[in-house]
């Protein structure tokens, strides 16, 4: 019977192990029947978890490839900070492990794990989002004995793409982030003690994984670049499976030789486009495939920004941003590799297609379908729905297009042509009123084509029209109101921080010339309602947790105080 017992992480480490130790065994279990030696092992795992459990709904599919018959029960450790907190689910029928929590960087902890332990599956690293150098160091080059899980990374200066790469591709001499480095840095030394005391070693480098229960890979509603940069991807159960092939292969002597000290591309050999496999998954969600491209040179500023914004507020309690200017350049380049020698010396071969990965992938992501959202935004609402609504927020794209192409050439008009606002004014009504006179001395056809005459009453405002003006604009005011009411109660801070955030805007605003207002107001209008509406929840999270930290230093300043 399998026995659940936890070790308590030291007390400032952010990365929680997850450990499974073998449980007790019958001498003459199964592995004798088939005549193989059971090795025990140990098994590091973070992001994917499920590669040492049954997966919702699903077979311990990746945990047969460990507890299969021969093999005896296995450890695995996982950097989730919240795992020691959350109970394990309910073991296979057959359990053949116990799970432990510990902390991957104490060494007390890893050579109590190791005890008894022939090989070990190093799958953990920290979120490659965080770009914490000492956190990613710690994790990924203070280990010794291991089957290492590295990354493609290694080789990737976030500025080349990479096309049917090899094993042969060097180091660069910059590295795309602090993760990628320090997978670089812990490759090489598993590589160098190959050999040393009669150990072996072997670096397993999966590209892309993705799988059920991937916390990493969230489907984008945009293009980032211009969406033609392949991708080879990897599914999870792929990636279990080159890890059981590369320790069998250095389980024998022959296989050793060759195996021993070497690095190997794993893929699912199905290189694709990368929005395109991402469309994929937004069509399984009930999803629109995304059409609108960012281009690189817009986004990138912004991650940096992101970037410095969770450096400063990280300590605060600020969620890991996934928009990094390192996941730009991983979002907008090629990078395919080469399985050959996997293939050739450890024996690889994809036992999961990638359409199969991807059924098995959207099927986990039941919570993010599309009927579980809302028909309404909070921008349709903010806006008032009807035409305007659907002008701005590009759901009648031909009136958003006539309405922004009419906005640029007043903008031309008034601001480029040197004229005073007034007379700009006086000649843009006397080309209105030319055009009118014109319009309706024209015949109705003219070579045989019809000519639409306006009504006398096109100009018109009709009663239910102003009566829908009257009541925004009572509506507008009302709401300033009630604003004001409670600001006077002094309670809400939510409120008071965002006032404060509008009337400073209108402060930078009233610095600057009507002409860049005039630019700003056209952008607002067009694309930041629209962005708003398709990221709603994300911005509003992220707004949230921005007042989470600014209440947390509100706290700190009045306990100093």
């Amino acid at each position: 019977m399998t026995h659940i017992s936890k070790i308590s992480p030291t007390a400032n480490s952010n990365p929680v192990t997850l450990l499974i130790r073998p449980s007790g065994g019958r001498p003459n279990e199964e592995g004798a029947e088939h005549g193989r030696r059971r090795r025990r092992a140990v098994v590091f795992g973070h992001r994917w978890p499920w590669l040492c459990r049954p997966a919702p709904g699903r077979d311990a599919a990746p945990l047969r490839h460990l507890v299969r018959p021969g093999r005896r029960p296995r450890s695995s450790i996982s950097l989730d900070p919240g795992r020691g907190r959350r109970p394990w689910p309910r073991p296979p029928i057959r359990p053949r492990a116990v799970y432990v929590s510990a902390d991957l960087r104490n060494r007390a902890h890893l050579v109590k794990a190791f005890e008894g332990i022939e090989v070990v599956f190093h799958m953990a690293a920290p979120d490659s989002s965080i770009n914490n150098h000492q956190l990613h160091y710690s994790v990924n080059v203070e280990v010794k004995r291991l089957i290492y899980t590295s990354s493609p990374s290694v080789v990737f200066d976030g500025v080349h793409g990479i096309f049917n790469g090899d094993e042969t591709m060097p180091y660069p001499d910059k590295f795309n982030d602090s993760y990628s480095e320090t997978k670089a840095e812990g490759e090489k030394l598993v590589v160098k003690a190959n050999g040393r005391n009669g150990l072996l070693t072997c670096c397993i480098r999966p590209s892309s994984i993705f799988g059920p229960g991937d916390r990493l890979l969230v489907p984008s509603l945009y293009i980032i670049g211009d969406g033609n940069n392949v991708n080879d991807f990897t599914y999870v159960e792929n990636v279990a499976h080159a890890h059981i092939c590369a320790e069998q292969t250095l389980a024998s002597e022959v296989g050793a030789k060759k195996a021993g000290g070497q690095a190997y591309f794993i893929t699912n050999m199905e290189p694709i486009k990368f929005w395109e496999f991402m469309s994929l998954i937004l069509e399984g969600l009930g999803y629109k495939r995304p059409s609108t491209k960012i281009p690189v040179t817009f986004m990138m500023p912004i991650a940096h920004m992101v970037e410095s914004t969770y450096k400063l507020l990280s300590r605060y309690g600020m969620p890991v941003p996934q928009l990094t200017p390192s996941r730009i350049r991983l979002l907008s380049c090629n990078r395919t590799f080469n399985c050959s020698k996997a293939k050739d010396q450890i024996g690889y071969e994809p036992i999961v297609s990638l359409k199969d990965g991807l059924e098995n992938t959207i099927e986990s992501y039941s919570h993010l379908k599309a009927e579980h959202k809302k028909t309404t935004s909070k921008a349709y609402l903010c806006l008032g729905g009807g035409k305007i609504a659907n002008t701005l927020l590009w759901k009648d794209q031909k009136q958003s297009v006539t309405a922004l192409l009419l906005l640029i050439a007043i903008y031309y008009y008034l601001f480029t042509s040197g004229y005073t606002l007034i007379t700009a004014m006086a000649k843009l009504l006397s080309f209105v009123a030319l055009f009118l006179f014109i319009h309706g001395a024209l015949p109705k056809k003219i070579f045989g084509y019809k000519i639409e005459k306006m009504p006398p009453s096109y100009f018109n405002i009709s009663a239910e029209q102003a009566q829908s003006l009257a009541c925004s604009a009572t509506y507008s005011w009302n709401n300033g109101i009630g604003i004001l009411r409670s600001l006077c109660k002094g309670k809400d801070w939510s409120l008071m921080f965002k006032v404060i955030i509008f009337l400073l805007s209108l402060n930078v605003l009233g610095m600057m010339s009507l002409q860049t207002i005039y630019k700003i107001g056209v952008f607002i209008t067009f694309f930041a309602f629209y962005v708003y509406e398709k990221w709603e929840d994300a911005i509003d999270n992220s707004f949230n947790d921005a007042f989470s930290c600014l209440l947390r230093l509100k706290s700190e300043a009045t306990q100093r105080l």
